[in-house]
């Protein structure tokens, strides 16, 4: 089956008992480890029991084919069913799942992890049209999504943020599931919130806390979160090829998707373009700047101010087009897609 958008985080929640495979893929690595763990629990309490819950990489099923459904059709030691997740999961067991598929274990649960695949992914294309599987897709959330998740995580930690606030560090955590995660601990730790809690593992604080601004997140996450996302945008902005390169491959080392990366800049030109406008319109450039939210972080006001300077609005428009038509490029298949991220800034820094 093949959920709708509106359909995955209640069914993440909440698996439909029909499923009993199910697919989770995409390129933000952090939002897809969150929801194997969060369908996982609704199997079996410790992800890492030896008795109820079992990891298997594709190599290994290659190697053994009848072990998939030998491990899918044990049962319990312990009663109740059982979890097989399935590691880098490609389309070279998409034969394996099919034939699982056709007399499924209606107790225990089959979860696959795969990367990036694409419409026309034999695995892909089997769990969305089989009514026994089901496919959940973990695309890089935009400001929108993020803007949700930290709402949901202040509250349940006690607190209520501002809306400028959650402006600001949802544009500055764009990127990975689980670095904004690690960004939203570091802010409730930095409230006062006891050491031990464990976020939204843990039952919600019912208490109001108080209310986190703004300057709250400033001094907690720095630059944003993510100095090196900063100091790319920042150099391809400010025509430093050199670092620009270096602090891409520095990102691609961490893990951070490409996608991501694109979606920084064009975050970053399209607020650079609109203080253009604002500044054609007769504000002067700190006027402009203090007219956008979330407003530019005060240590990098400067580095602004001079990008302003440098770029022309047509050149702005010019580079947002760019990115974006690179965007919907990195979605197709067979698609080179650090090539061309490299290209395009080493294109647009100089």
């Amino acid at each position: 089956m093949k959920l709708s958008f509106r359909d995955i985080e209640p069914f993440v929640k909440s698996p439909n008992p029909a499923a009993r495979v199910i697919l989770v893929y995409g390129p933000d690595d952090g939002l897809m480890r969150e929801r194997v763990k969060t369908m996982g629990k609704t199997v079996v309490a410790d992800l890492n029991d030896p008795f109820n819950a079992v990891t298997l990489s594709e190599d290994s099923l290659l190697d053994d084919p009848a072990r998939l459904s030998d491990e899918a059709n044990a049962m319990s030691m312990m009663g109740g069913g059982r979890l097989i997740r399935i590691t880098g999961g490609g389309d070279k067991i998409a034969p394996l799942v099919k034939d699982y598929l056709v007399a499924p274990n209606d107790q225990n649960l089959v979860i696959i992890e795969s990367g990036e695949l694409g419409p026309r992914s034999p695995l892909r294309g089997l769990c969305e049209k089989a009514k026994n599987a089901a496919t959940v897709p973990c695309y890089v959330e935009n400001e929108r999504d993020l803007s949700s998740l930290i709402r949901e995580t202040v509250k349940h930690a006690g607190y209520v943020i501002d809306q400028d606030a959650t402006l600001w560090l949802s544009v500055n955590i764009v990127g990975d599931r689980a670095r904004a995660r690690n960004e939203l601990q570091k802010l409730i730790t930095y409230m006062g919130v006891p050491a031990d809690y464990d976020g939204l593992e843990d039952a919600p604080i019912q208490q109001n806390l108080g209310k986190i601004s703004l300057a709250d997140v400033q001094a907690c996450c720095g630059s944003g979160g993510d100095k090196t996302m900063d100091d790319l945008i920042y150099s391809v902005a400010g025509a430093q090829t050199d670092k620009a390169i270096r602090f891409f491959d520095s990102l691609l080392d961490e893990g951070v998707p490409e996608i991501a990366i694109l979606r920084a800049l064009q975050n970053h030109f399209r607020r650079l373009h609109l203080t253009k406008s604002l500044m054609q319109s007769g504000a002067s450039a700190d006027e402009a700047m203090k007219s956008i939210s979330p407003p530019v972080f005060f240590k990098l006001q400067p580095a602004y101010k001079n990008q302003l300077q440098r770029w022309s609005l047509p050149k702005l428009g010019m580079v947002l087009s760019r990115l974006s038509a690179l965007e919907a490029q990195t979605k197709q298949s067979g698609t080179p897609v650090r090539t061309l991220c490299a290209q395009a800034i080493l294109s647009i820094s100089r």
